[in-house]
């Protein structure tokens, strides 16, 4: 799986934190959102982030998979609280500055165009931590992917954690224990975590958005030995043993800006760019799960959805917790 940490304008995904209790926090979480939360008090949220998301990506395809990464990295820390989207203050430094976030995370105007639009609608009434998770779908859908229901009813935080966004995204060198005691962390599952990967092939940890840092592949171009030899030599045509460390590759080089099975596929040849990556299927227990979704596209969607419902009900602000803020980039 495409780590979070260390690639630009992508990384996995959202991170997540105050996890003790697995699935069954989840369940808790799930039990407090709810799919038609704005149905009377703002009935044209979704339509309104649903055509803001569509024009977005027709303008530029790659935002689709920023905005899903935005998602992915603010529900992994401190939970899906829109913690990921507030600027630095005198109180606390933000997120945004944190090693897997720093020139990297991107899609912060097409969100605030989004609250914009719905403050006129029906005034402090959606949360920013909605806008992500309905704009991840949304992104995810106008990319080709599939579709799901979103739970609604996060309220925002009013503060971020820099030192959690550091320490809780999974790297680009782990390997496969590491990655799924990561994910465990967060109460999800090991399958969730492989159906999540999937989305790498147009987020995971890239500058843009699927596309990663020559310093984040360095060292499994010239240091491992489960990588497909012309693949290789080729990325090491643009990224020396030193230096250059911004030089990009696509995390995947067949369909880069479509929501595809290209990941699964290039990790049955050896071809996953990041160390992470090539660790979903290296004679481990998740190499039958990549093969499946490999095989069948339609196994791997359907995983995806019920794995992105799981990550976005991490740890929720409900009831009169937190805020709704008028403005996603400061606490009100």
């Amino acid at each position: 799986m495409a780590s979070l940490s260390g690639i630009s304008s992508r990384t996995p995904l959202a991170l997540f934190f105050f996890f003790c209790c697995c699935c069954c926090f989840a369940a808790t979480a799930s039990a407090q959102l709810s799919s038609s939360f704005y149905n009377a008090s703002c009935p044209n949220a979704l339509p309104i982030i649903q055509s803001a998301v569509k024009a977005a990506v027709a303008k530029e395809r790659r935002m689709g998979a920023s905005l899903l990464r935005l998602h992915f990295h603010d529900c992994f820390v401190q939970g899906c609280d829109g913690s990921v989207l507030l600027d630095d203050t005198s109180s606390f430094t933000g997120e945004k500055t944190a090693g897997p976030n720093n020139n990297s995370l991107r899609g912060f105007d097409v969100v605030d165009a989004i609250k914009s639009k719905l403050e006129s609608a029906c005034n402090q009434v959606v949360s920013c931590a909605d806008i992500l998770a309905v704009a991840a779908r949304d992104s995810v859908v106008a990319l080709g992917g599939p579709s799901w229901t979103v739970q609604l009813g996060r309220r925002d935080s009013t503060t971020a954690s820099f030192s959690s966004a550091n320490s809780d995204i999974p790297r680009p060198d782990f390997n496969l224990t590491d990655l799924i005691s990561a994910f465990s962390n967060k109460g999800l599952a090991t399958t969730d975590m492989v159906a999540l990967s999937g989305s790498s092939n147009v987020t995971c940890f890239s500058v843009p958005p699927g596309q990663a840092r020559c310093t984040t592949f360095r060292a499994r171009i010239y240091n491992d030995t489960d990588i497909d030899s012309s693949l290789a030599a080729s990325l090491r045509s643009s990224c020396p043993s030193s230096g250059d460390d911004d030089s990009l590759a696509p995390l995947d080089a067949s369909t880069p800006t479509a929501f595809d099975t290209c990941y699964y596929r290039n990790l049955l040849s050896n071809k996953g760019l990041l160390h992470s990556d090539q660790q979903l299927h290296g004679g481990g227990s998740t190499d039958s799960q990549v093969s499946s979704y490999a095989a069948n596209s339609a196994k791997f969607f359907g995983d995806f959805a019920s794995a992105m419902v799981k990550m976005g009900s991490i740890s929720p602000l409900t009831g009169s917790s937190g805020e709704i803020r008028t403005n996603c980039r400061k606490t009100n």
